[in-house]
């Protein structure tokens, strides 16, 4: 369990309140200290001065005189068996009353507060110990802690609200920057974001809007120019072919030669057509992955010695783009032919915990180098060479932007039996961020 947030917005939201309870803790001892102890010793000041003129003027020996002073000021005598009667142990002793009162008096005295209300004061004088004398304290029951305890929690919760509110508004521009990154970073070009905020994330978000603005124009340049180049390339390479064609049997060695080489050529045009293309213009429909792997695999035309072991579980149907994932799939099964065995195994499972299905295809052929596994997905790489490949290394980068574009992840391993392990992931349910 993490005590310390990671997140900008948790961090903000927890700076704001750890001050705001400093704050509280501060302004309640504030108030006690410097408002409320000094009414309390007031209140102690004056109870010593009421029982000393009570002594001064014999109110406690003359029956008469005390009776009418009980009269008139509601202060009660008991002796100590009447004043247990009467509640003294239900009251509660505070020691900060007693030595102040006690100071004032010159001597030892037990003084208690009565815990109902009305609050009474219950005082056993050292003039005379044999009796206790009880002063109504009115108005001391109003002012107790808990309305400031109230009204400091209501501060509080409101300052938290206020600050939750101000961090929120401060921190939803850059969750709209950080989920228009992640789709600018899988090749997706969304709507230009609403500036808002304040004034330095406004520019933040205006640079960024023309960013993506600047990377679709540039890919829509670099696909126009893939396109006619590729076109241009084709025009020369069909006149060539039909020149060969016009060769004497005798130099048919050099004819199939260049005819082999023109047709390596058409296959590296296409993978640049392929990578440069955007397939995002096809619709997502919700299929079964199982199916597509099994026309995939039925529509390929193996040799004698080519099979697919197909260990396929039960899995939940999914949004995808079908001509897309079939690519994907067409691309590993050949380049595992190709540079692996002509045995394959094509596996798929459903992992609950990560809502995520999953596809293996592995062969079983020499793998790769370790050192090169992790730059198998880069443009222009051919980590296999050991392998004996050859081509524009275009092939596994395209899988990664399909794969990419569904949300997904694709790995490569040496499998610890031998061969390669290829595994892509989709999620079972396309991200809303």
């Amino acid at each position: 369990m993490r005590i310390f947030p990671k997140s900008a917005f948790g961090q903000t939201v927890l700076l704001v309140g750890v001050l705001l309870l400093i704050n509280q803790v501060v302004s309640y001892l504030s108030v006690t200290y410097y408002f409320i102890q000094p009414s309390y010793q007031q209140i102690n000041s004056l109870v010593a001065t009421q029982v000393d003129t009570i002594f001064d003027q014999d109110i406690v020996t003359d029956p008469q005189r005390r009776a009418r002073f009980t009269e008139r000021n509601n202060i009660a005598f008991y002796t100590h068996n009447e004043a247990i009667e009467y509640g003294l142990n239900d009251a509660t002793s505070y020691r900060f009353m007693s030595n102040q009162i006690s100071a004032e008096l010159d001597g030892i005295t037990d003084v208690r507060l009565s815990t109902e209300i009305p609050y009474r004061i219950w005082i056993n004088p050292p003039q005379n110990t044999q009796i206790w004398i009880v002063i109504p304290m009115p108005g001391v029951g109003e002012t107790n802690f808990s309305p400031l305890t109230i009204i400091l929690l209501v501060i509080g919760i409101l300052s938290v609200i206020g600050g939750y509110i101000f961090v929120l508004r401060m921190t939803r521009p850059l969750r709209a920057l950080q989920n228009a990154a992640k789709e600018v970073g899988q090749g997706e070009f969304p709507e230009p974001i609403e500036p808002s905020g304040a004034s330095e994330m406004q520019a933040v978000t205006q640079a960024f809007n023309q960013m993506s603005s600047s990377i679709k124009r540039l890919e829509r340049d670099r696909n126009l120019m893939t396109a006619g180049i590729s076109h241009d390339l084709r025009t020369p390479l069909t006149r060539i072919r039909l020149a060969t064609e016009m060769m004497d049997e005798q130099h048919n060695w050099v004819k199939d030669g260049i005819v082999q080489d023109i047709e390596d050529m058409n296959d590296i045009i296409d993978q640049f057509i392929n990578y440069a293309r955007q397939d995002r213009e096809e619709q997502r429909e919700t299929v079964d992955l199982n199916d597509i792997i099994g026309d995939v695999v039925e529509a390929r035309h193996f040799h004698d010695n080519h099979t697919i072991a197909q260990r396929l579980n039960p899995l939940p149907k999914i949004s995808l783009r079908r001509v897309a994932i079939k690519r994907v799939l067409d691309n590993l099964i050949e380049n595992a032919f190709r540079y692996g065995s002509d045995h394959l195994e094509i596996h798929t499972a459903f992992s609950a915990k990560e809502k995520r299905i999953i596809c293996q295809i592995r062969d079983f052929g020499a793998g790769i180098a370790e050192e090169e596994l992790p730059n198998l997905l880069q443009p222009f790489t051919q980590g296999d060479s050991a392998r004996g490949s050859s081509g524009s290394g275009l092939g596994l980068a395209i899988i990664k932007r399909i794969i990419d574009m569904h949300h997904g992840e694709v790995t490569f391993s040496n499998h610890p039996d031998g061969g390669l392990l290829v595994t892509f992931k989709l999620p079972l349910n396309e991200p809303t961020d």
